[in-house]
């Protein structure tokens, strides 16, 4: 059923209630945005007051009631609006039955974006979000040094932009990552929108590869003549939701994908083509980041600069100087004659495979954690012939053993080793690595096994290797 359109005016919340599900990041921005509009705000959260009482004191200046260890039908009874927190499920039996009762299901995403007065670039993809958000930033932080525009970085990312709203300007840029999750319940599309790619991932959450890509395809759903999708070409399933669009599309992809605007690479040099004519960012030996994956992130970005003209010399700036974003193909130190990487990010089997593809060096990778239930079998047929050790780690070390034994057979190679945790993981690589080797932790699953989140898990790999 498809959720029933609000007004945008000014004030529309004043006086009315409403009910937001979830008390983390996005819970809080809506409770101050909302409760500013002069909204009557109910905050529903799964924990007890006793798991709370920091939020408490963090939203203690907030005129708020409160309905705690569940979400209770009742809860619709004179509501105006449902919004949900990014981990809120849109199939739980409250926002059903909001649904069925023409309760509109909203976002932070969606009041952001409907009152945003500037232009704004949205980001989504299977993988690349942060990296290329992070860079889009830098690009419009370097090439706004001269002027009055202000460069505004949030979203999925970890930081609600509705905080930012009220000093945001007509002259600004803000880019902003938005999850499936955020965008299934959407009914508004950024008017810059950048989608790098489409594999199989939260298929737990949506059910369904096609209900992941429908989800995601709302970034380019509610465009109109005037908007711009920026959409990589070397990833089929992205590729072909270009015919979705009404506006503009600017491609990118390793190989020039067609004659209209677009950034790829021209031998070893990375170009933007804009109205017939070729720019140049920077050679591929130029870059700081590794990887193909990583080629690709600095083309998506370049290309979704152009639209909001970015001048090139702050894209190549930028390109030649990025370093990186935590926990994604992150440098640790070199110990024990190796470098070490973290990758904790990496989530997924097709992830971790991008990150195996970014060494030529001997490679020991630390692979495990929670399964999501994806396919492994791509990823084992490559990565069994290209690395020199494999650490399997955590819950899913009985389904990877098995997984990986069925390709490999009677091979003596690569190296197997089994660990209970992570911890144990690192102690097995320190032992069994040489000089000039890279040791890789890009697990392929979730944290939730032995980490809250992968930015701990990450932050503990990091740890655990400056004690060595």
């Amino acid at each position: 059923m498809a959720l029933p359109k609000l007004d945008v005016t000014l004030n529309r919340w004043k006086g009315e209630r409403v009910v937001v599900l979830g008390l983390a990041r996005q819970g809080k921005a809506l409770a101050r945005y909302l409760t500013g509009e002069g909204a009557m705000v109910v905050m529903s959260d799964l924990k007890t007051s006793d798991q709370l009482q920091a939020v408490f004191t963090e939203l203690a200046d907030l005129e708020l009631d409160y309905e705690l260890g569940g979400h209770p039908l009742e809860l619709l009874q004179g509501t105006r609006a449902l919004f949900l927190s990014g981990a809120v499920p849109a199939d739980l039996p409250i926002a059903l039955e909001a649904r069925a009762r023409g309760i509109p299901l909203l976002n932070d995403a969606q009041l952001f974006l409907e009152r945003c007065p500037a232009a704004v670039i949205g980001i989504t993809g299977s993988a690349g979000k942060t990296t290329t958000a992070s860079l889009v930033y830098q690009m419009a932080c370097v090439g706004s040094e001269s002027s009055d525009r202000q460069a505004w970085l949030g979203g999925n990312i970890g930081r609600p932009l509705l905080d930012d709203l009220k000093n945001i300007k007509a002259q600004d840029l803000v880019v902003m990552e938005l999850s499936s999750f955020q965008l299934e319940l959407m009914t508004i599309s950024p008017k810059i929108a950048g989608l790098l790619n489409l594999t199989p991932d939260h298929l737990d959450r949506h059910g369904s590869m096609q209900a992941y890509i429908d989800a995601k395809a709302h970034i380019l759903s509610y465009q109109d003549e005037k908007s711009t999708a920026v959409i990589g070409s070397d990833d089929p399933r992205a590729w072909d939701l270009r015919e979705r669009t009404r506006g503009r599309v600017i491609a990118f992809g390793l190989k020039k994908p067609w004659d209209g605007d677009a950034a790829f690479v021209d031998g070893e040099a990375l170009v933007l083509q804009l109205d017939g004519q070729l720019h140049l960012i920077c050679q591929i030996g130029e870059l700081t980041l590794r990887g193909p994956h990583n080629v690709l992130n600095v083309l998506a970005a370049c290309a979704m600069g152009s639209a909001v003209e970015i001048p090139v010399e702050a894209m190549s700036a930028v390109a030649r100087s990025f370093r990186g974003v935590p926990h994604r193909l992150e440098f640790v130190r070199n110990t024990l004659g190796a470098d070490w990487y973290n990758d904790s990010i990496a989530t997924t089997p097709d992830r971790a495979l991008a990150a195996v593809r970014s060494f030529d060096e001997p490679l020991v990778l630390l692979l495990g954690g929670h399964d999501k239930q994806l396919p492994w079998e791509t990823f084992g047929q490559e990565v069994l012939q290209s690395v020199k050790a494999i650490i399997l780690f955590g819950e899913a070390v009985p389904k990877l053993e098995a997984v990986f034994q069925k390709i490999r057979g009677s091979a003596a190679t690569p190296a197997m080793h089994a660990a209970v945790n992570l911890e144990q993981a690192v102690q097995t690589a320190s032992r069994i690595v040489q000089a000039g080797d890279i040791v890789l932790l890009s697990p392929g699953c979730t944290s939730y096994d032995e980490y809250p989140n992968f930015e701990v898990r990450g932050e503990r790999f990091r740890d655990m290797v400056r004690a060595l």
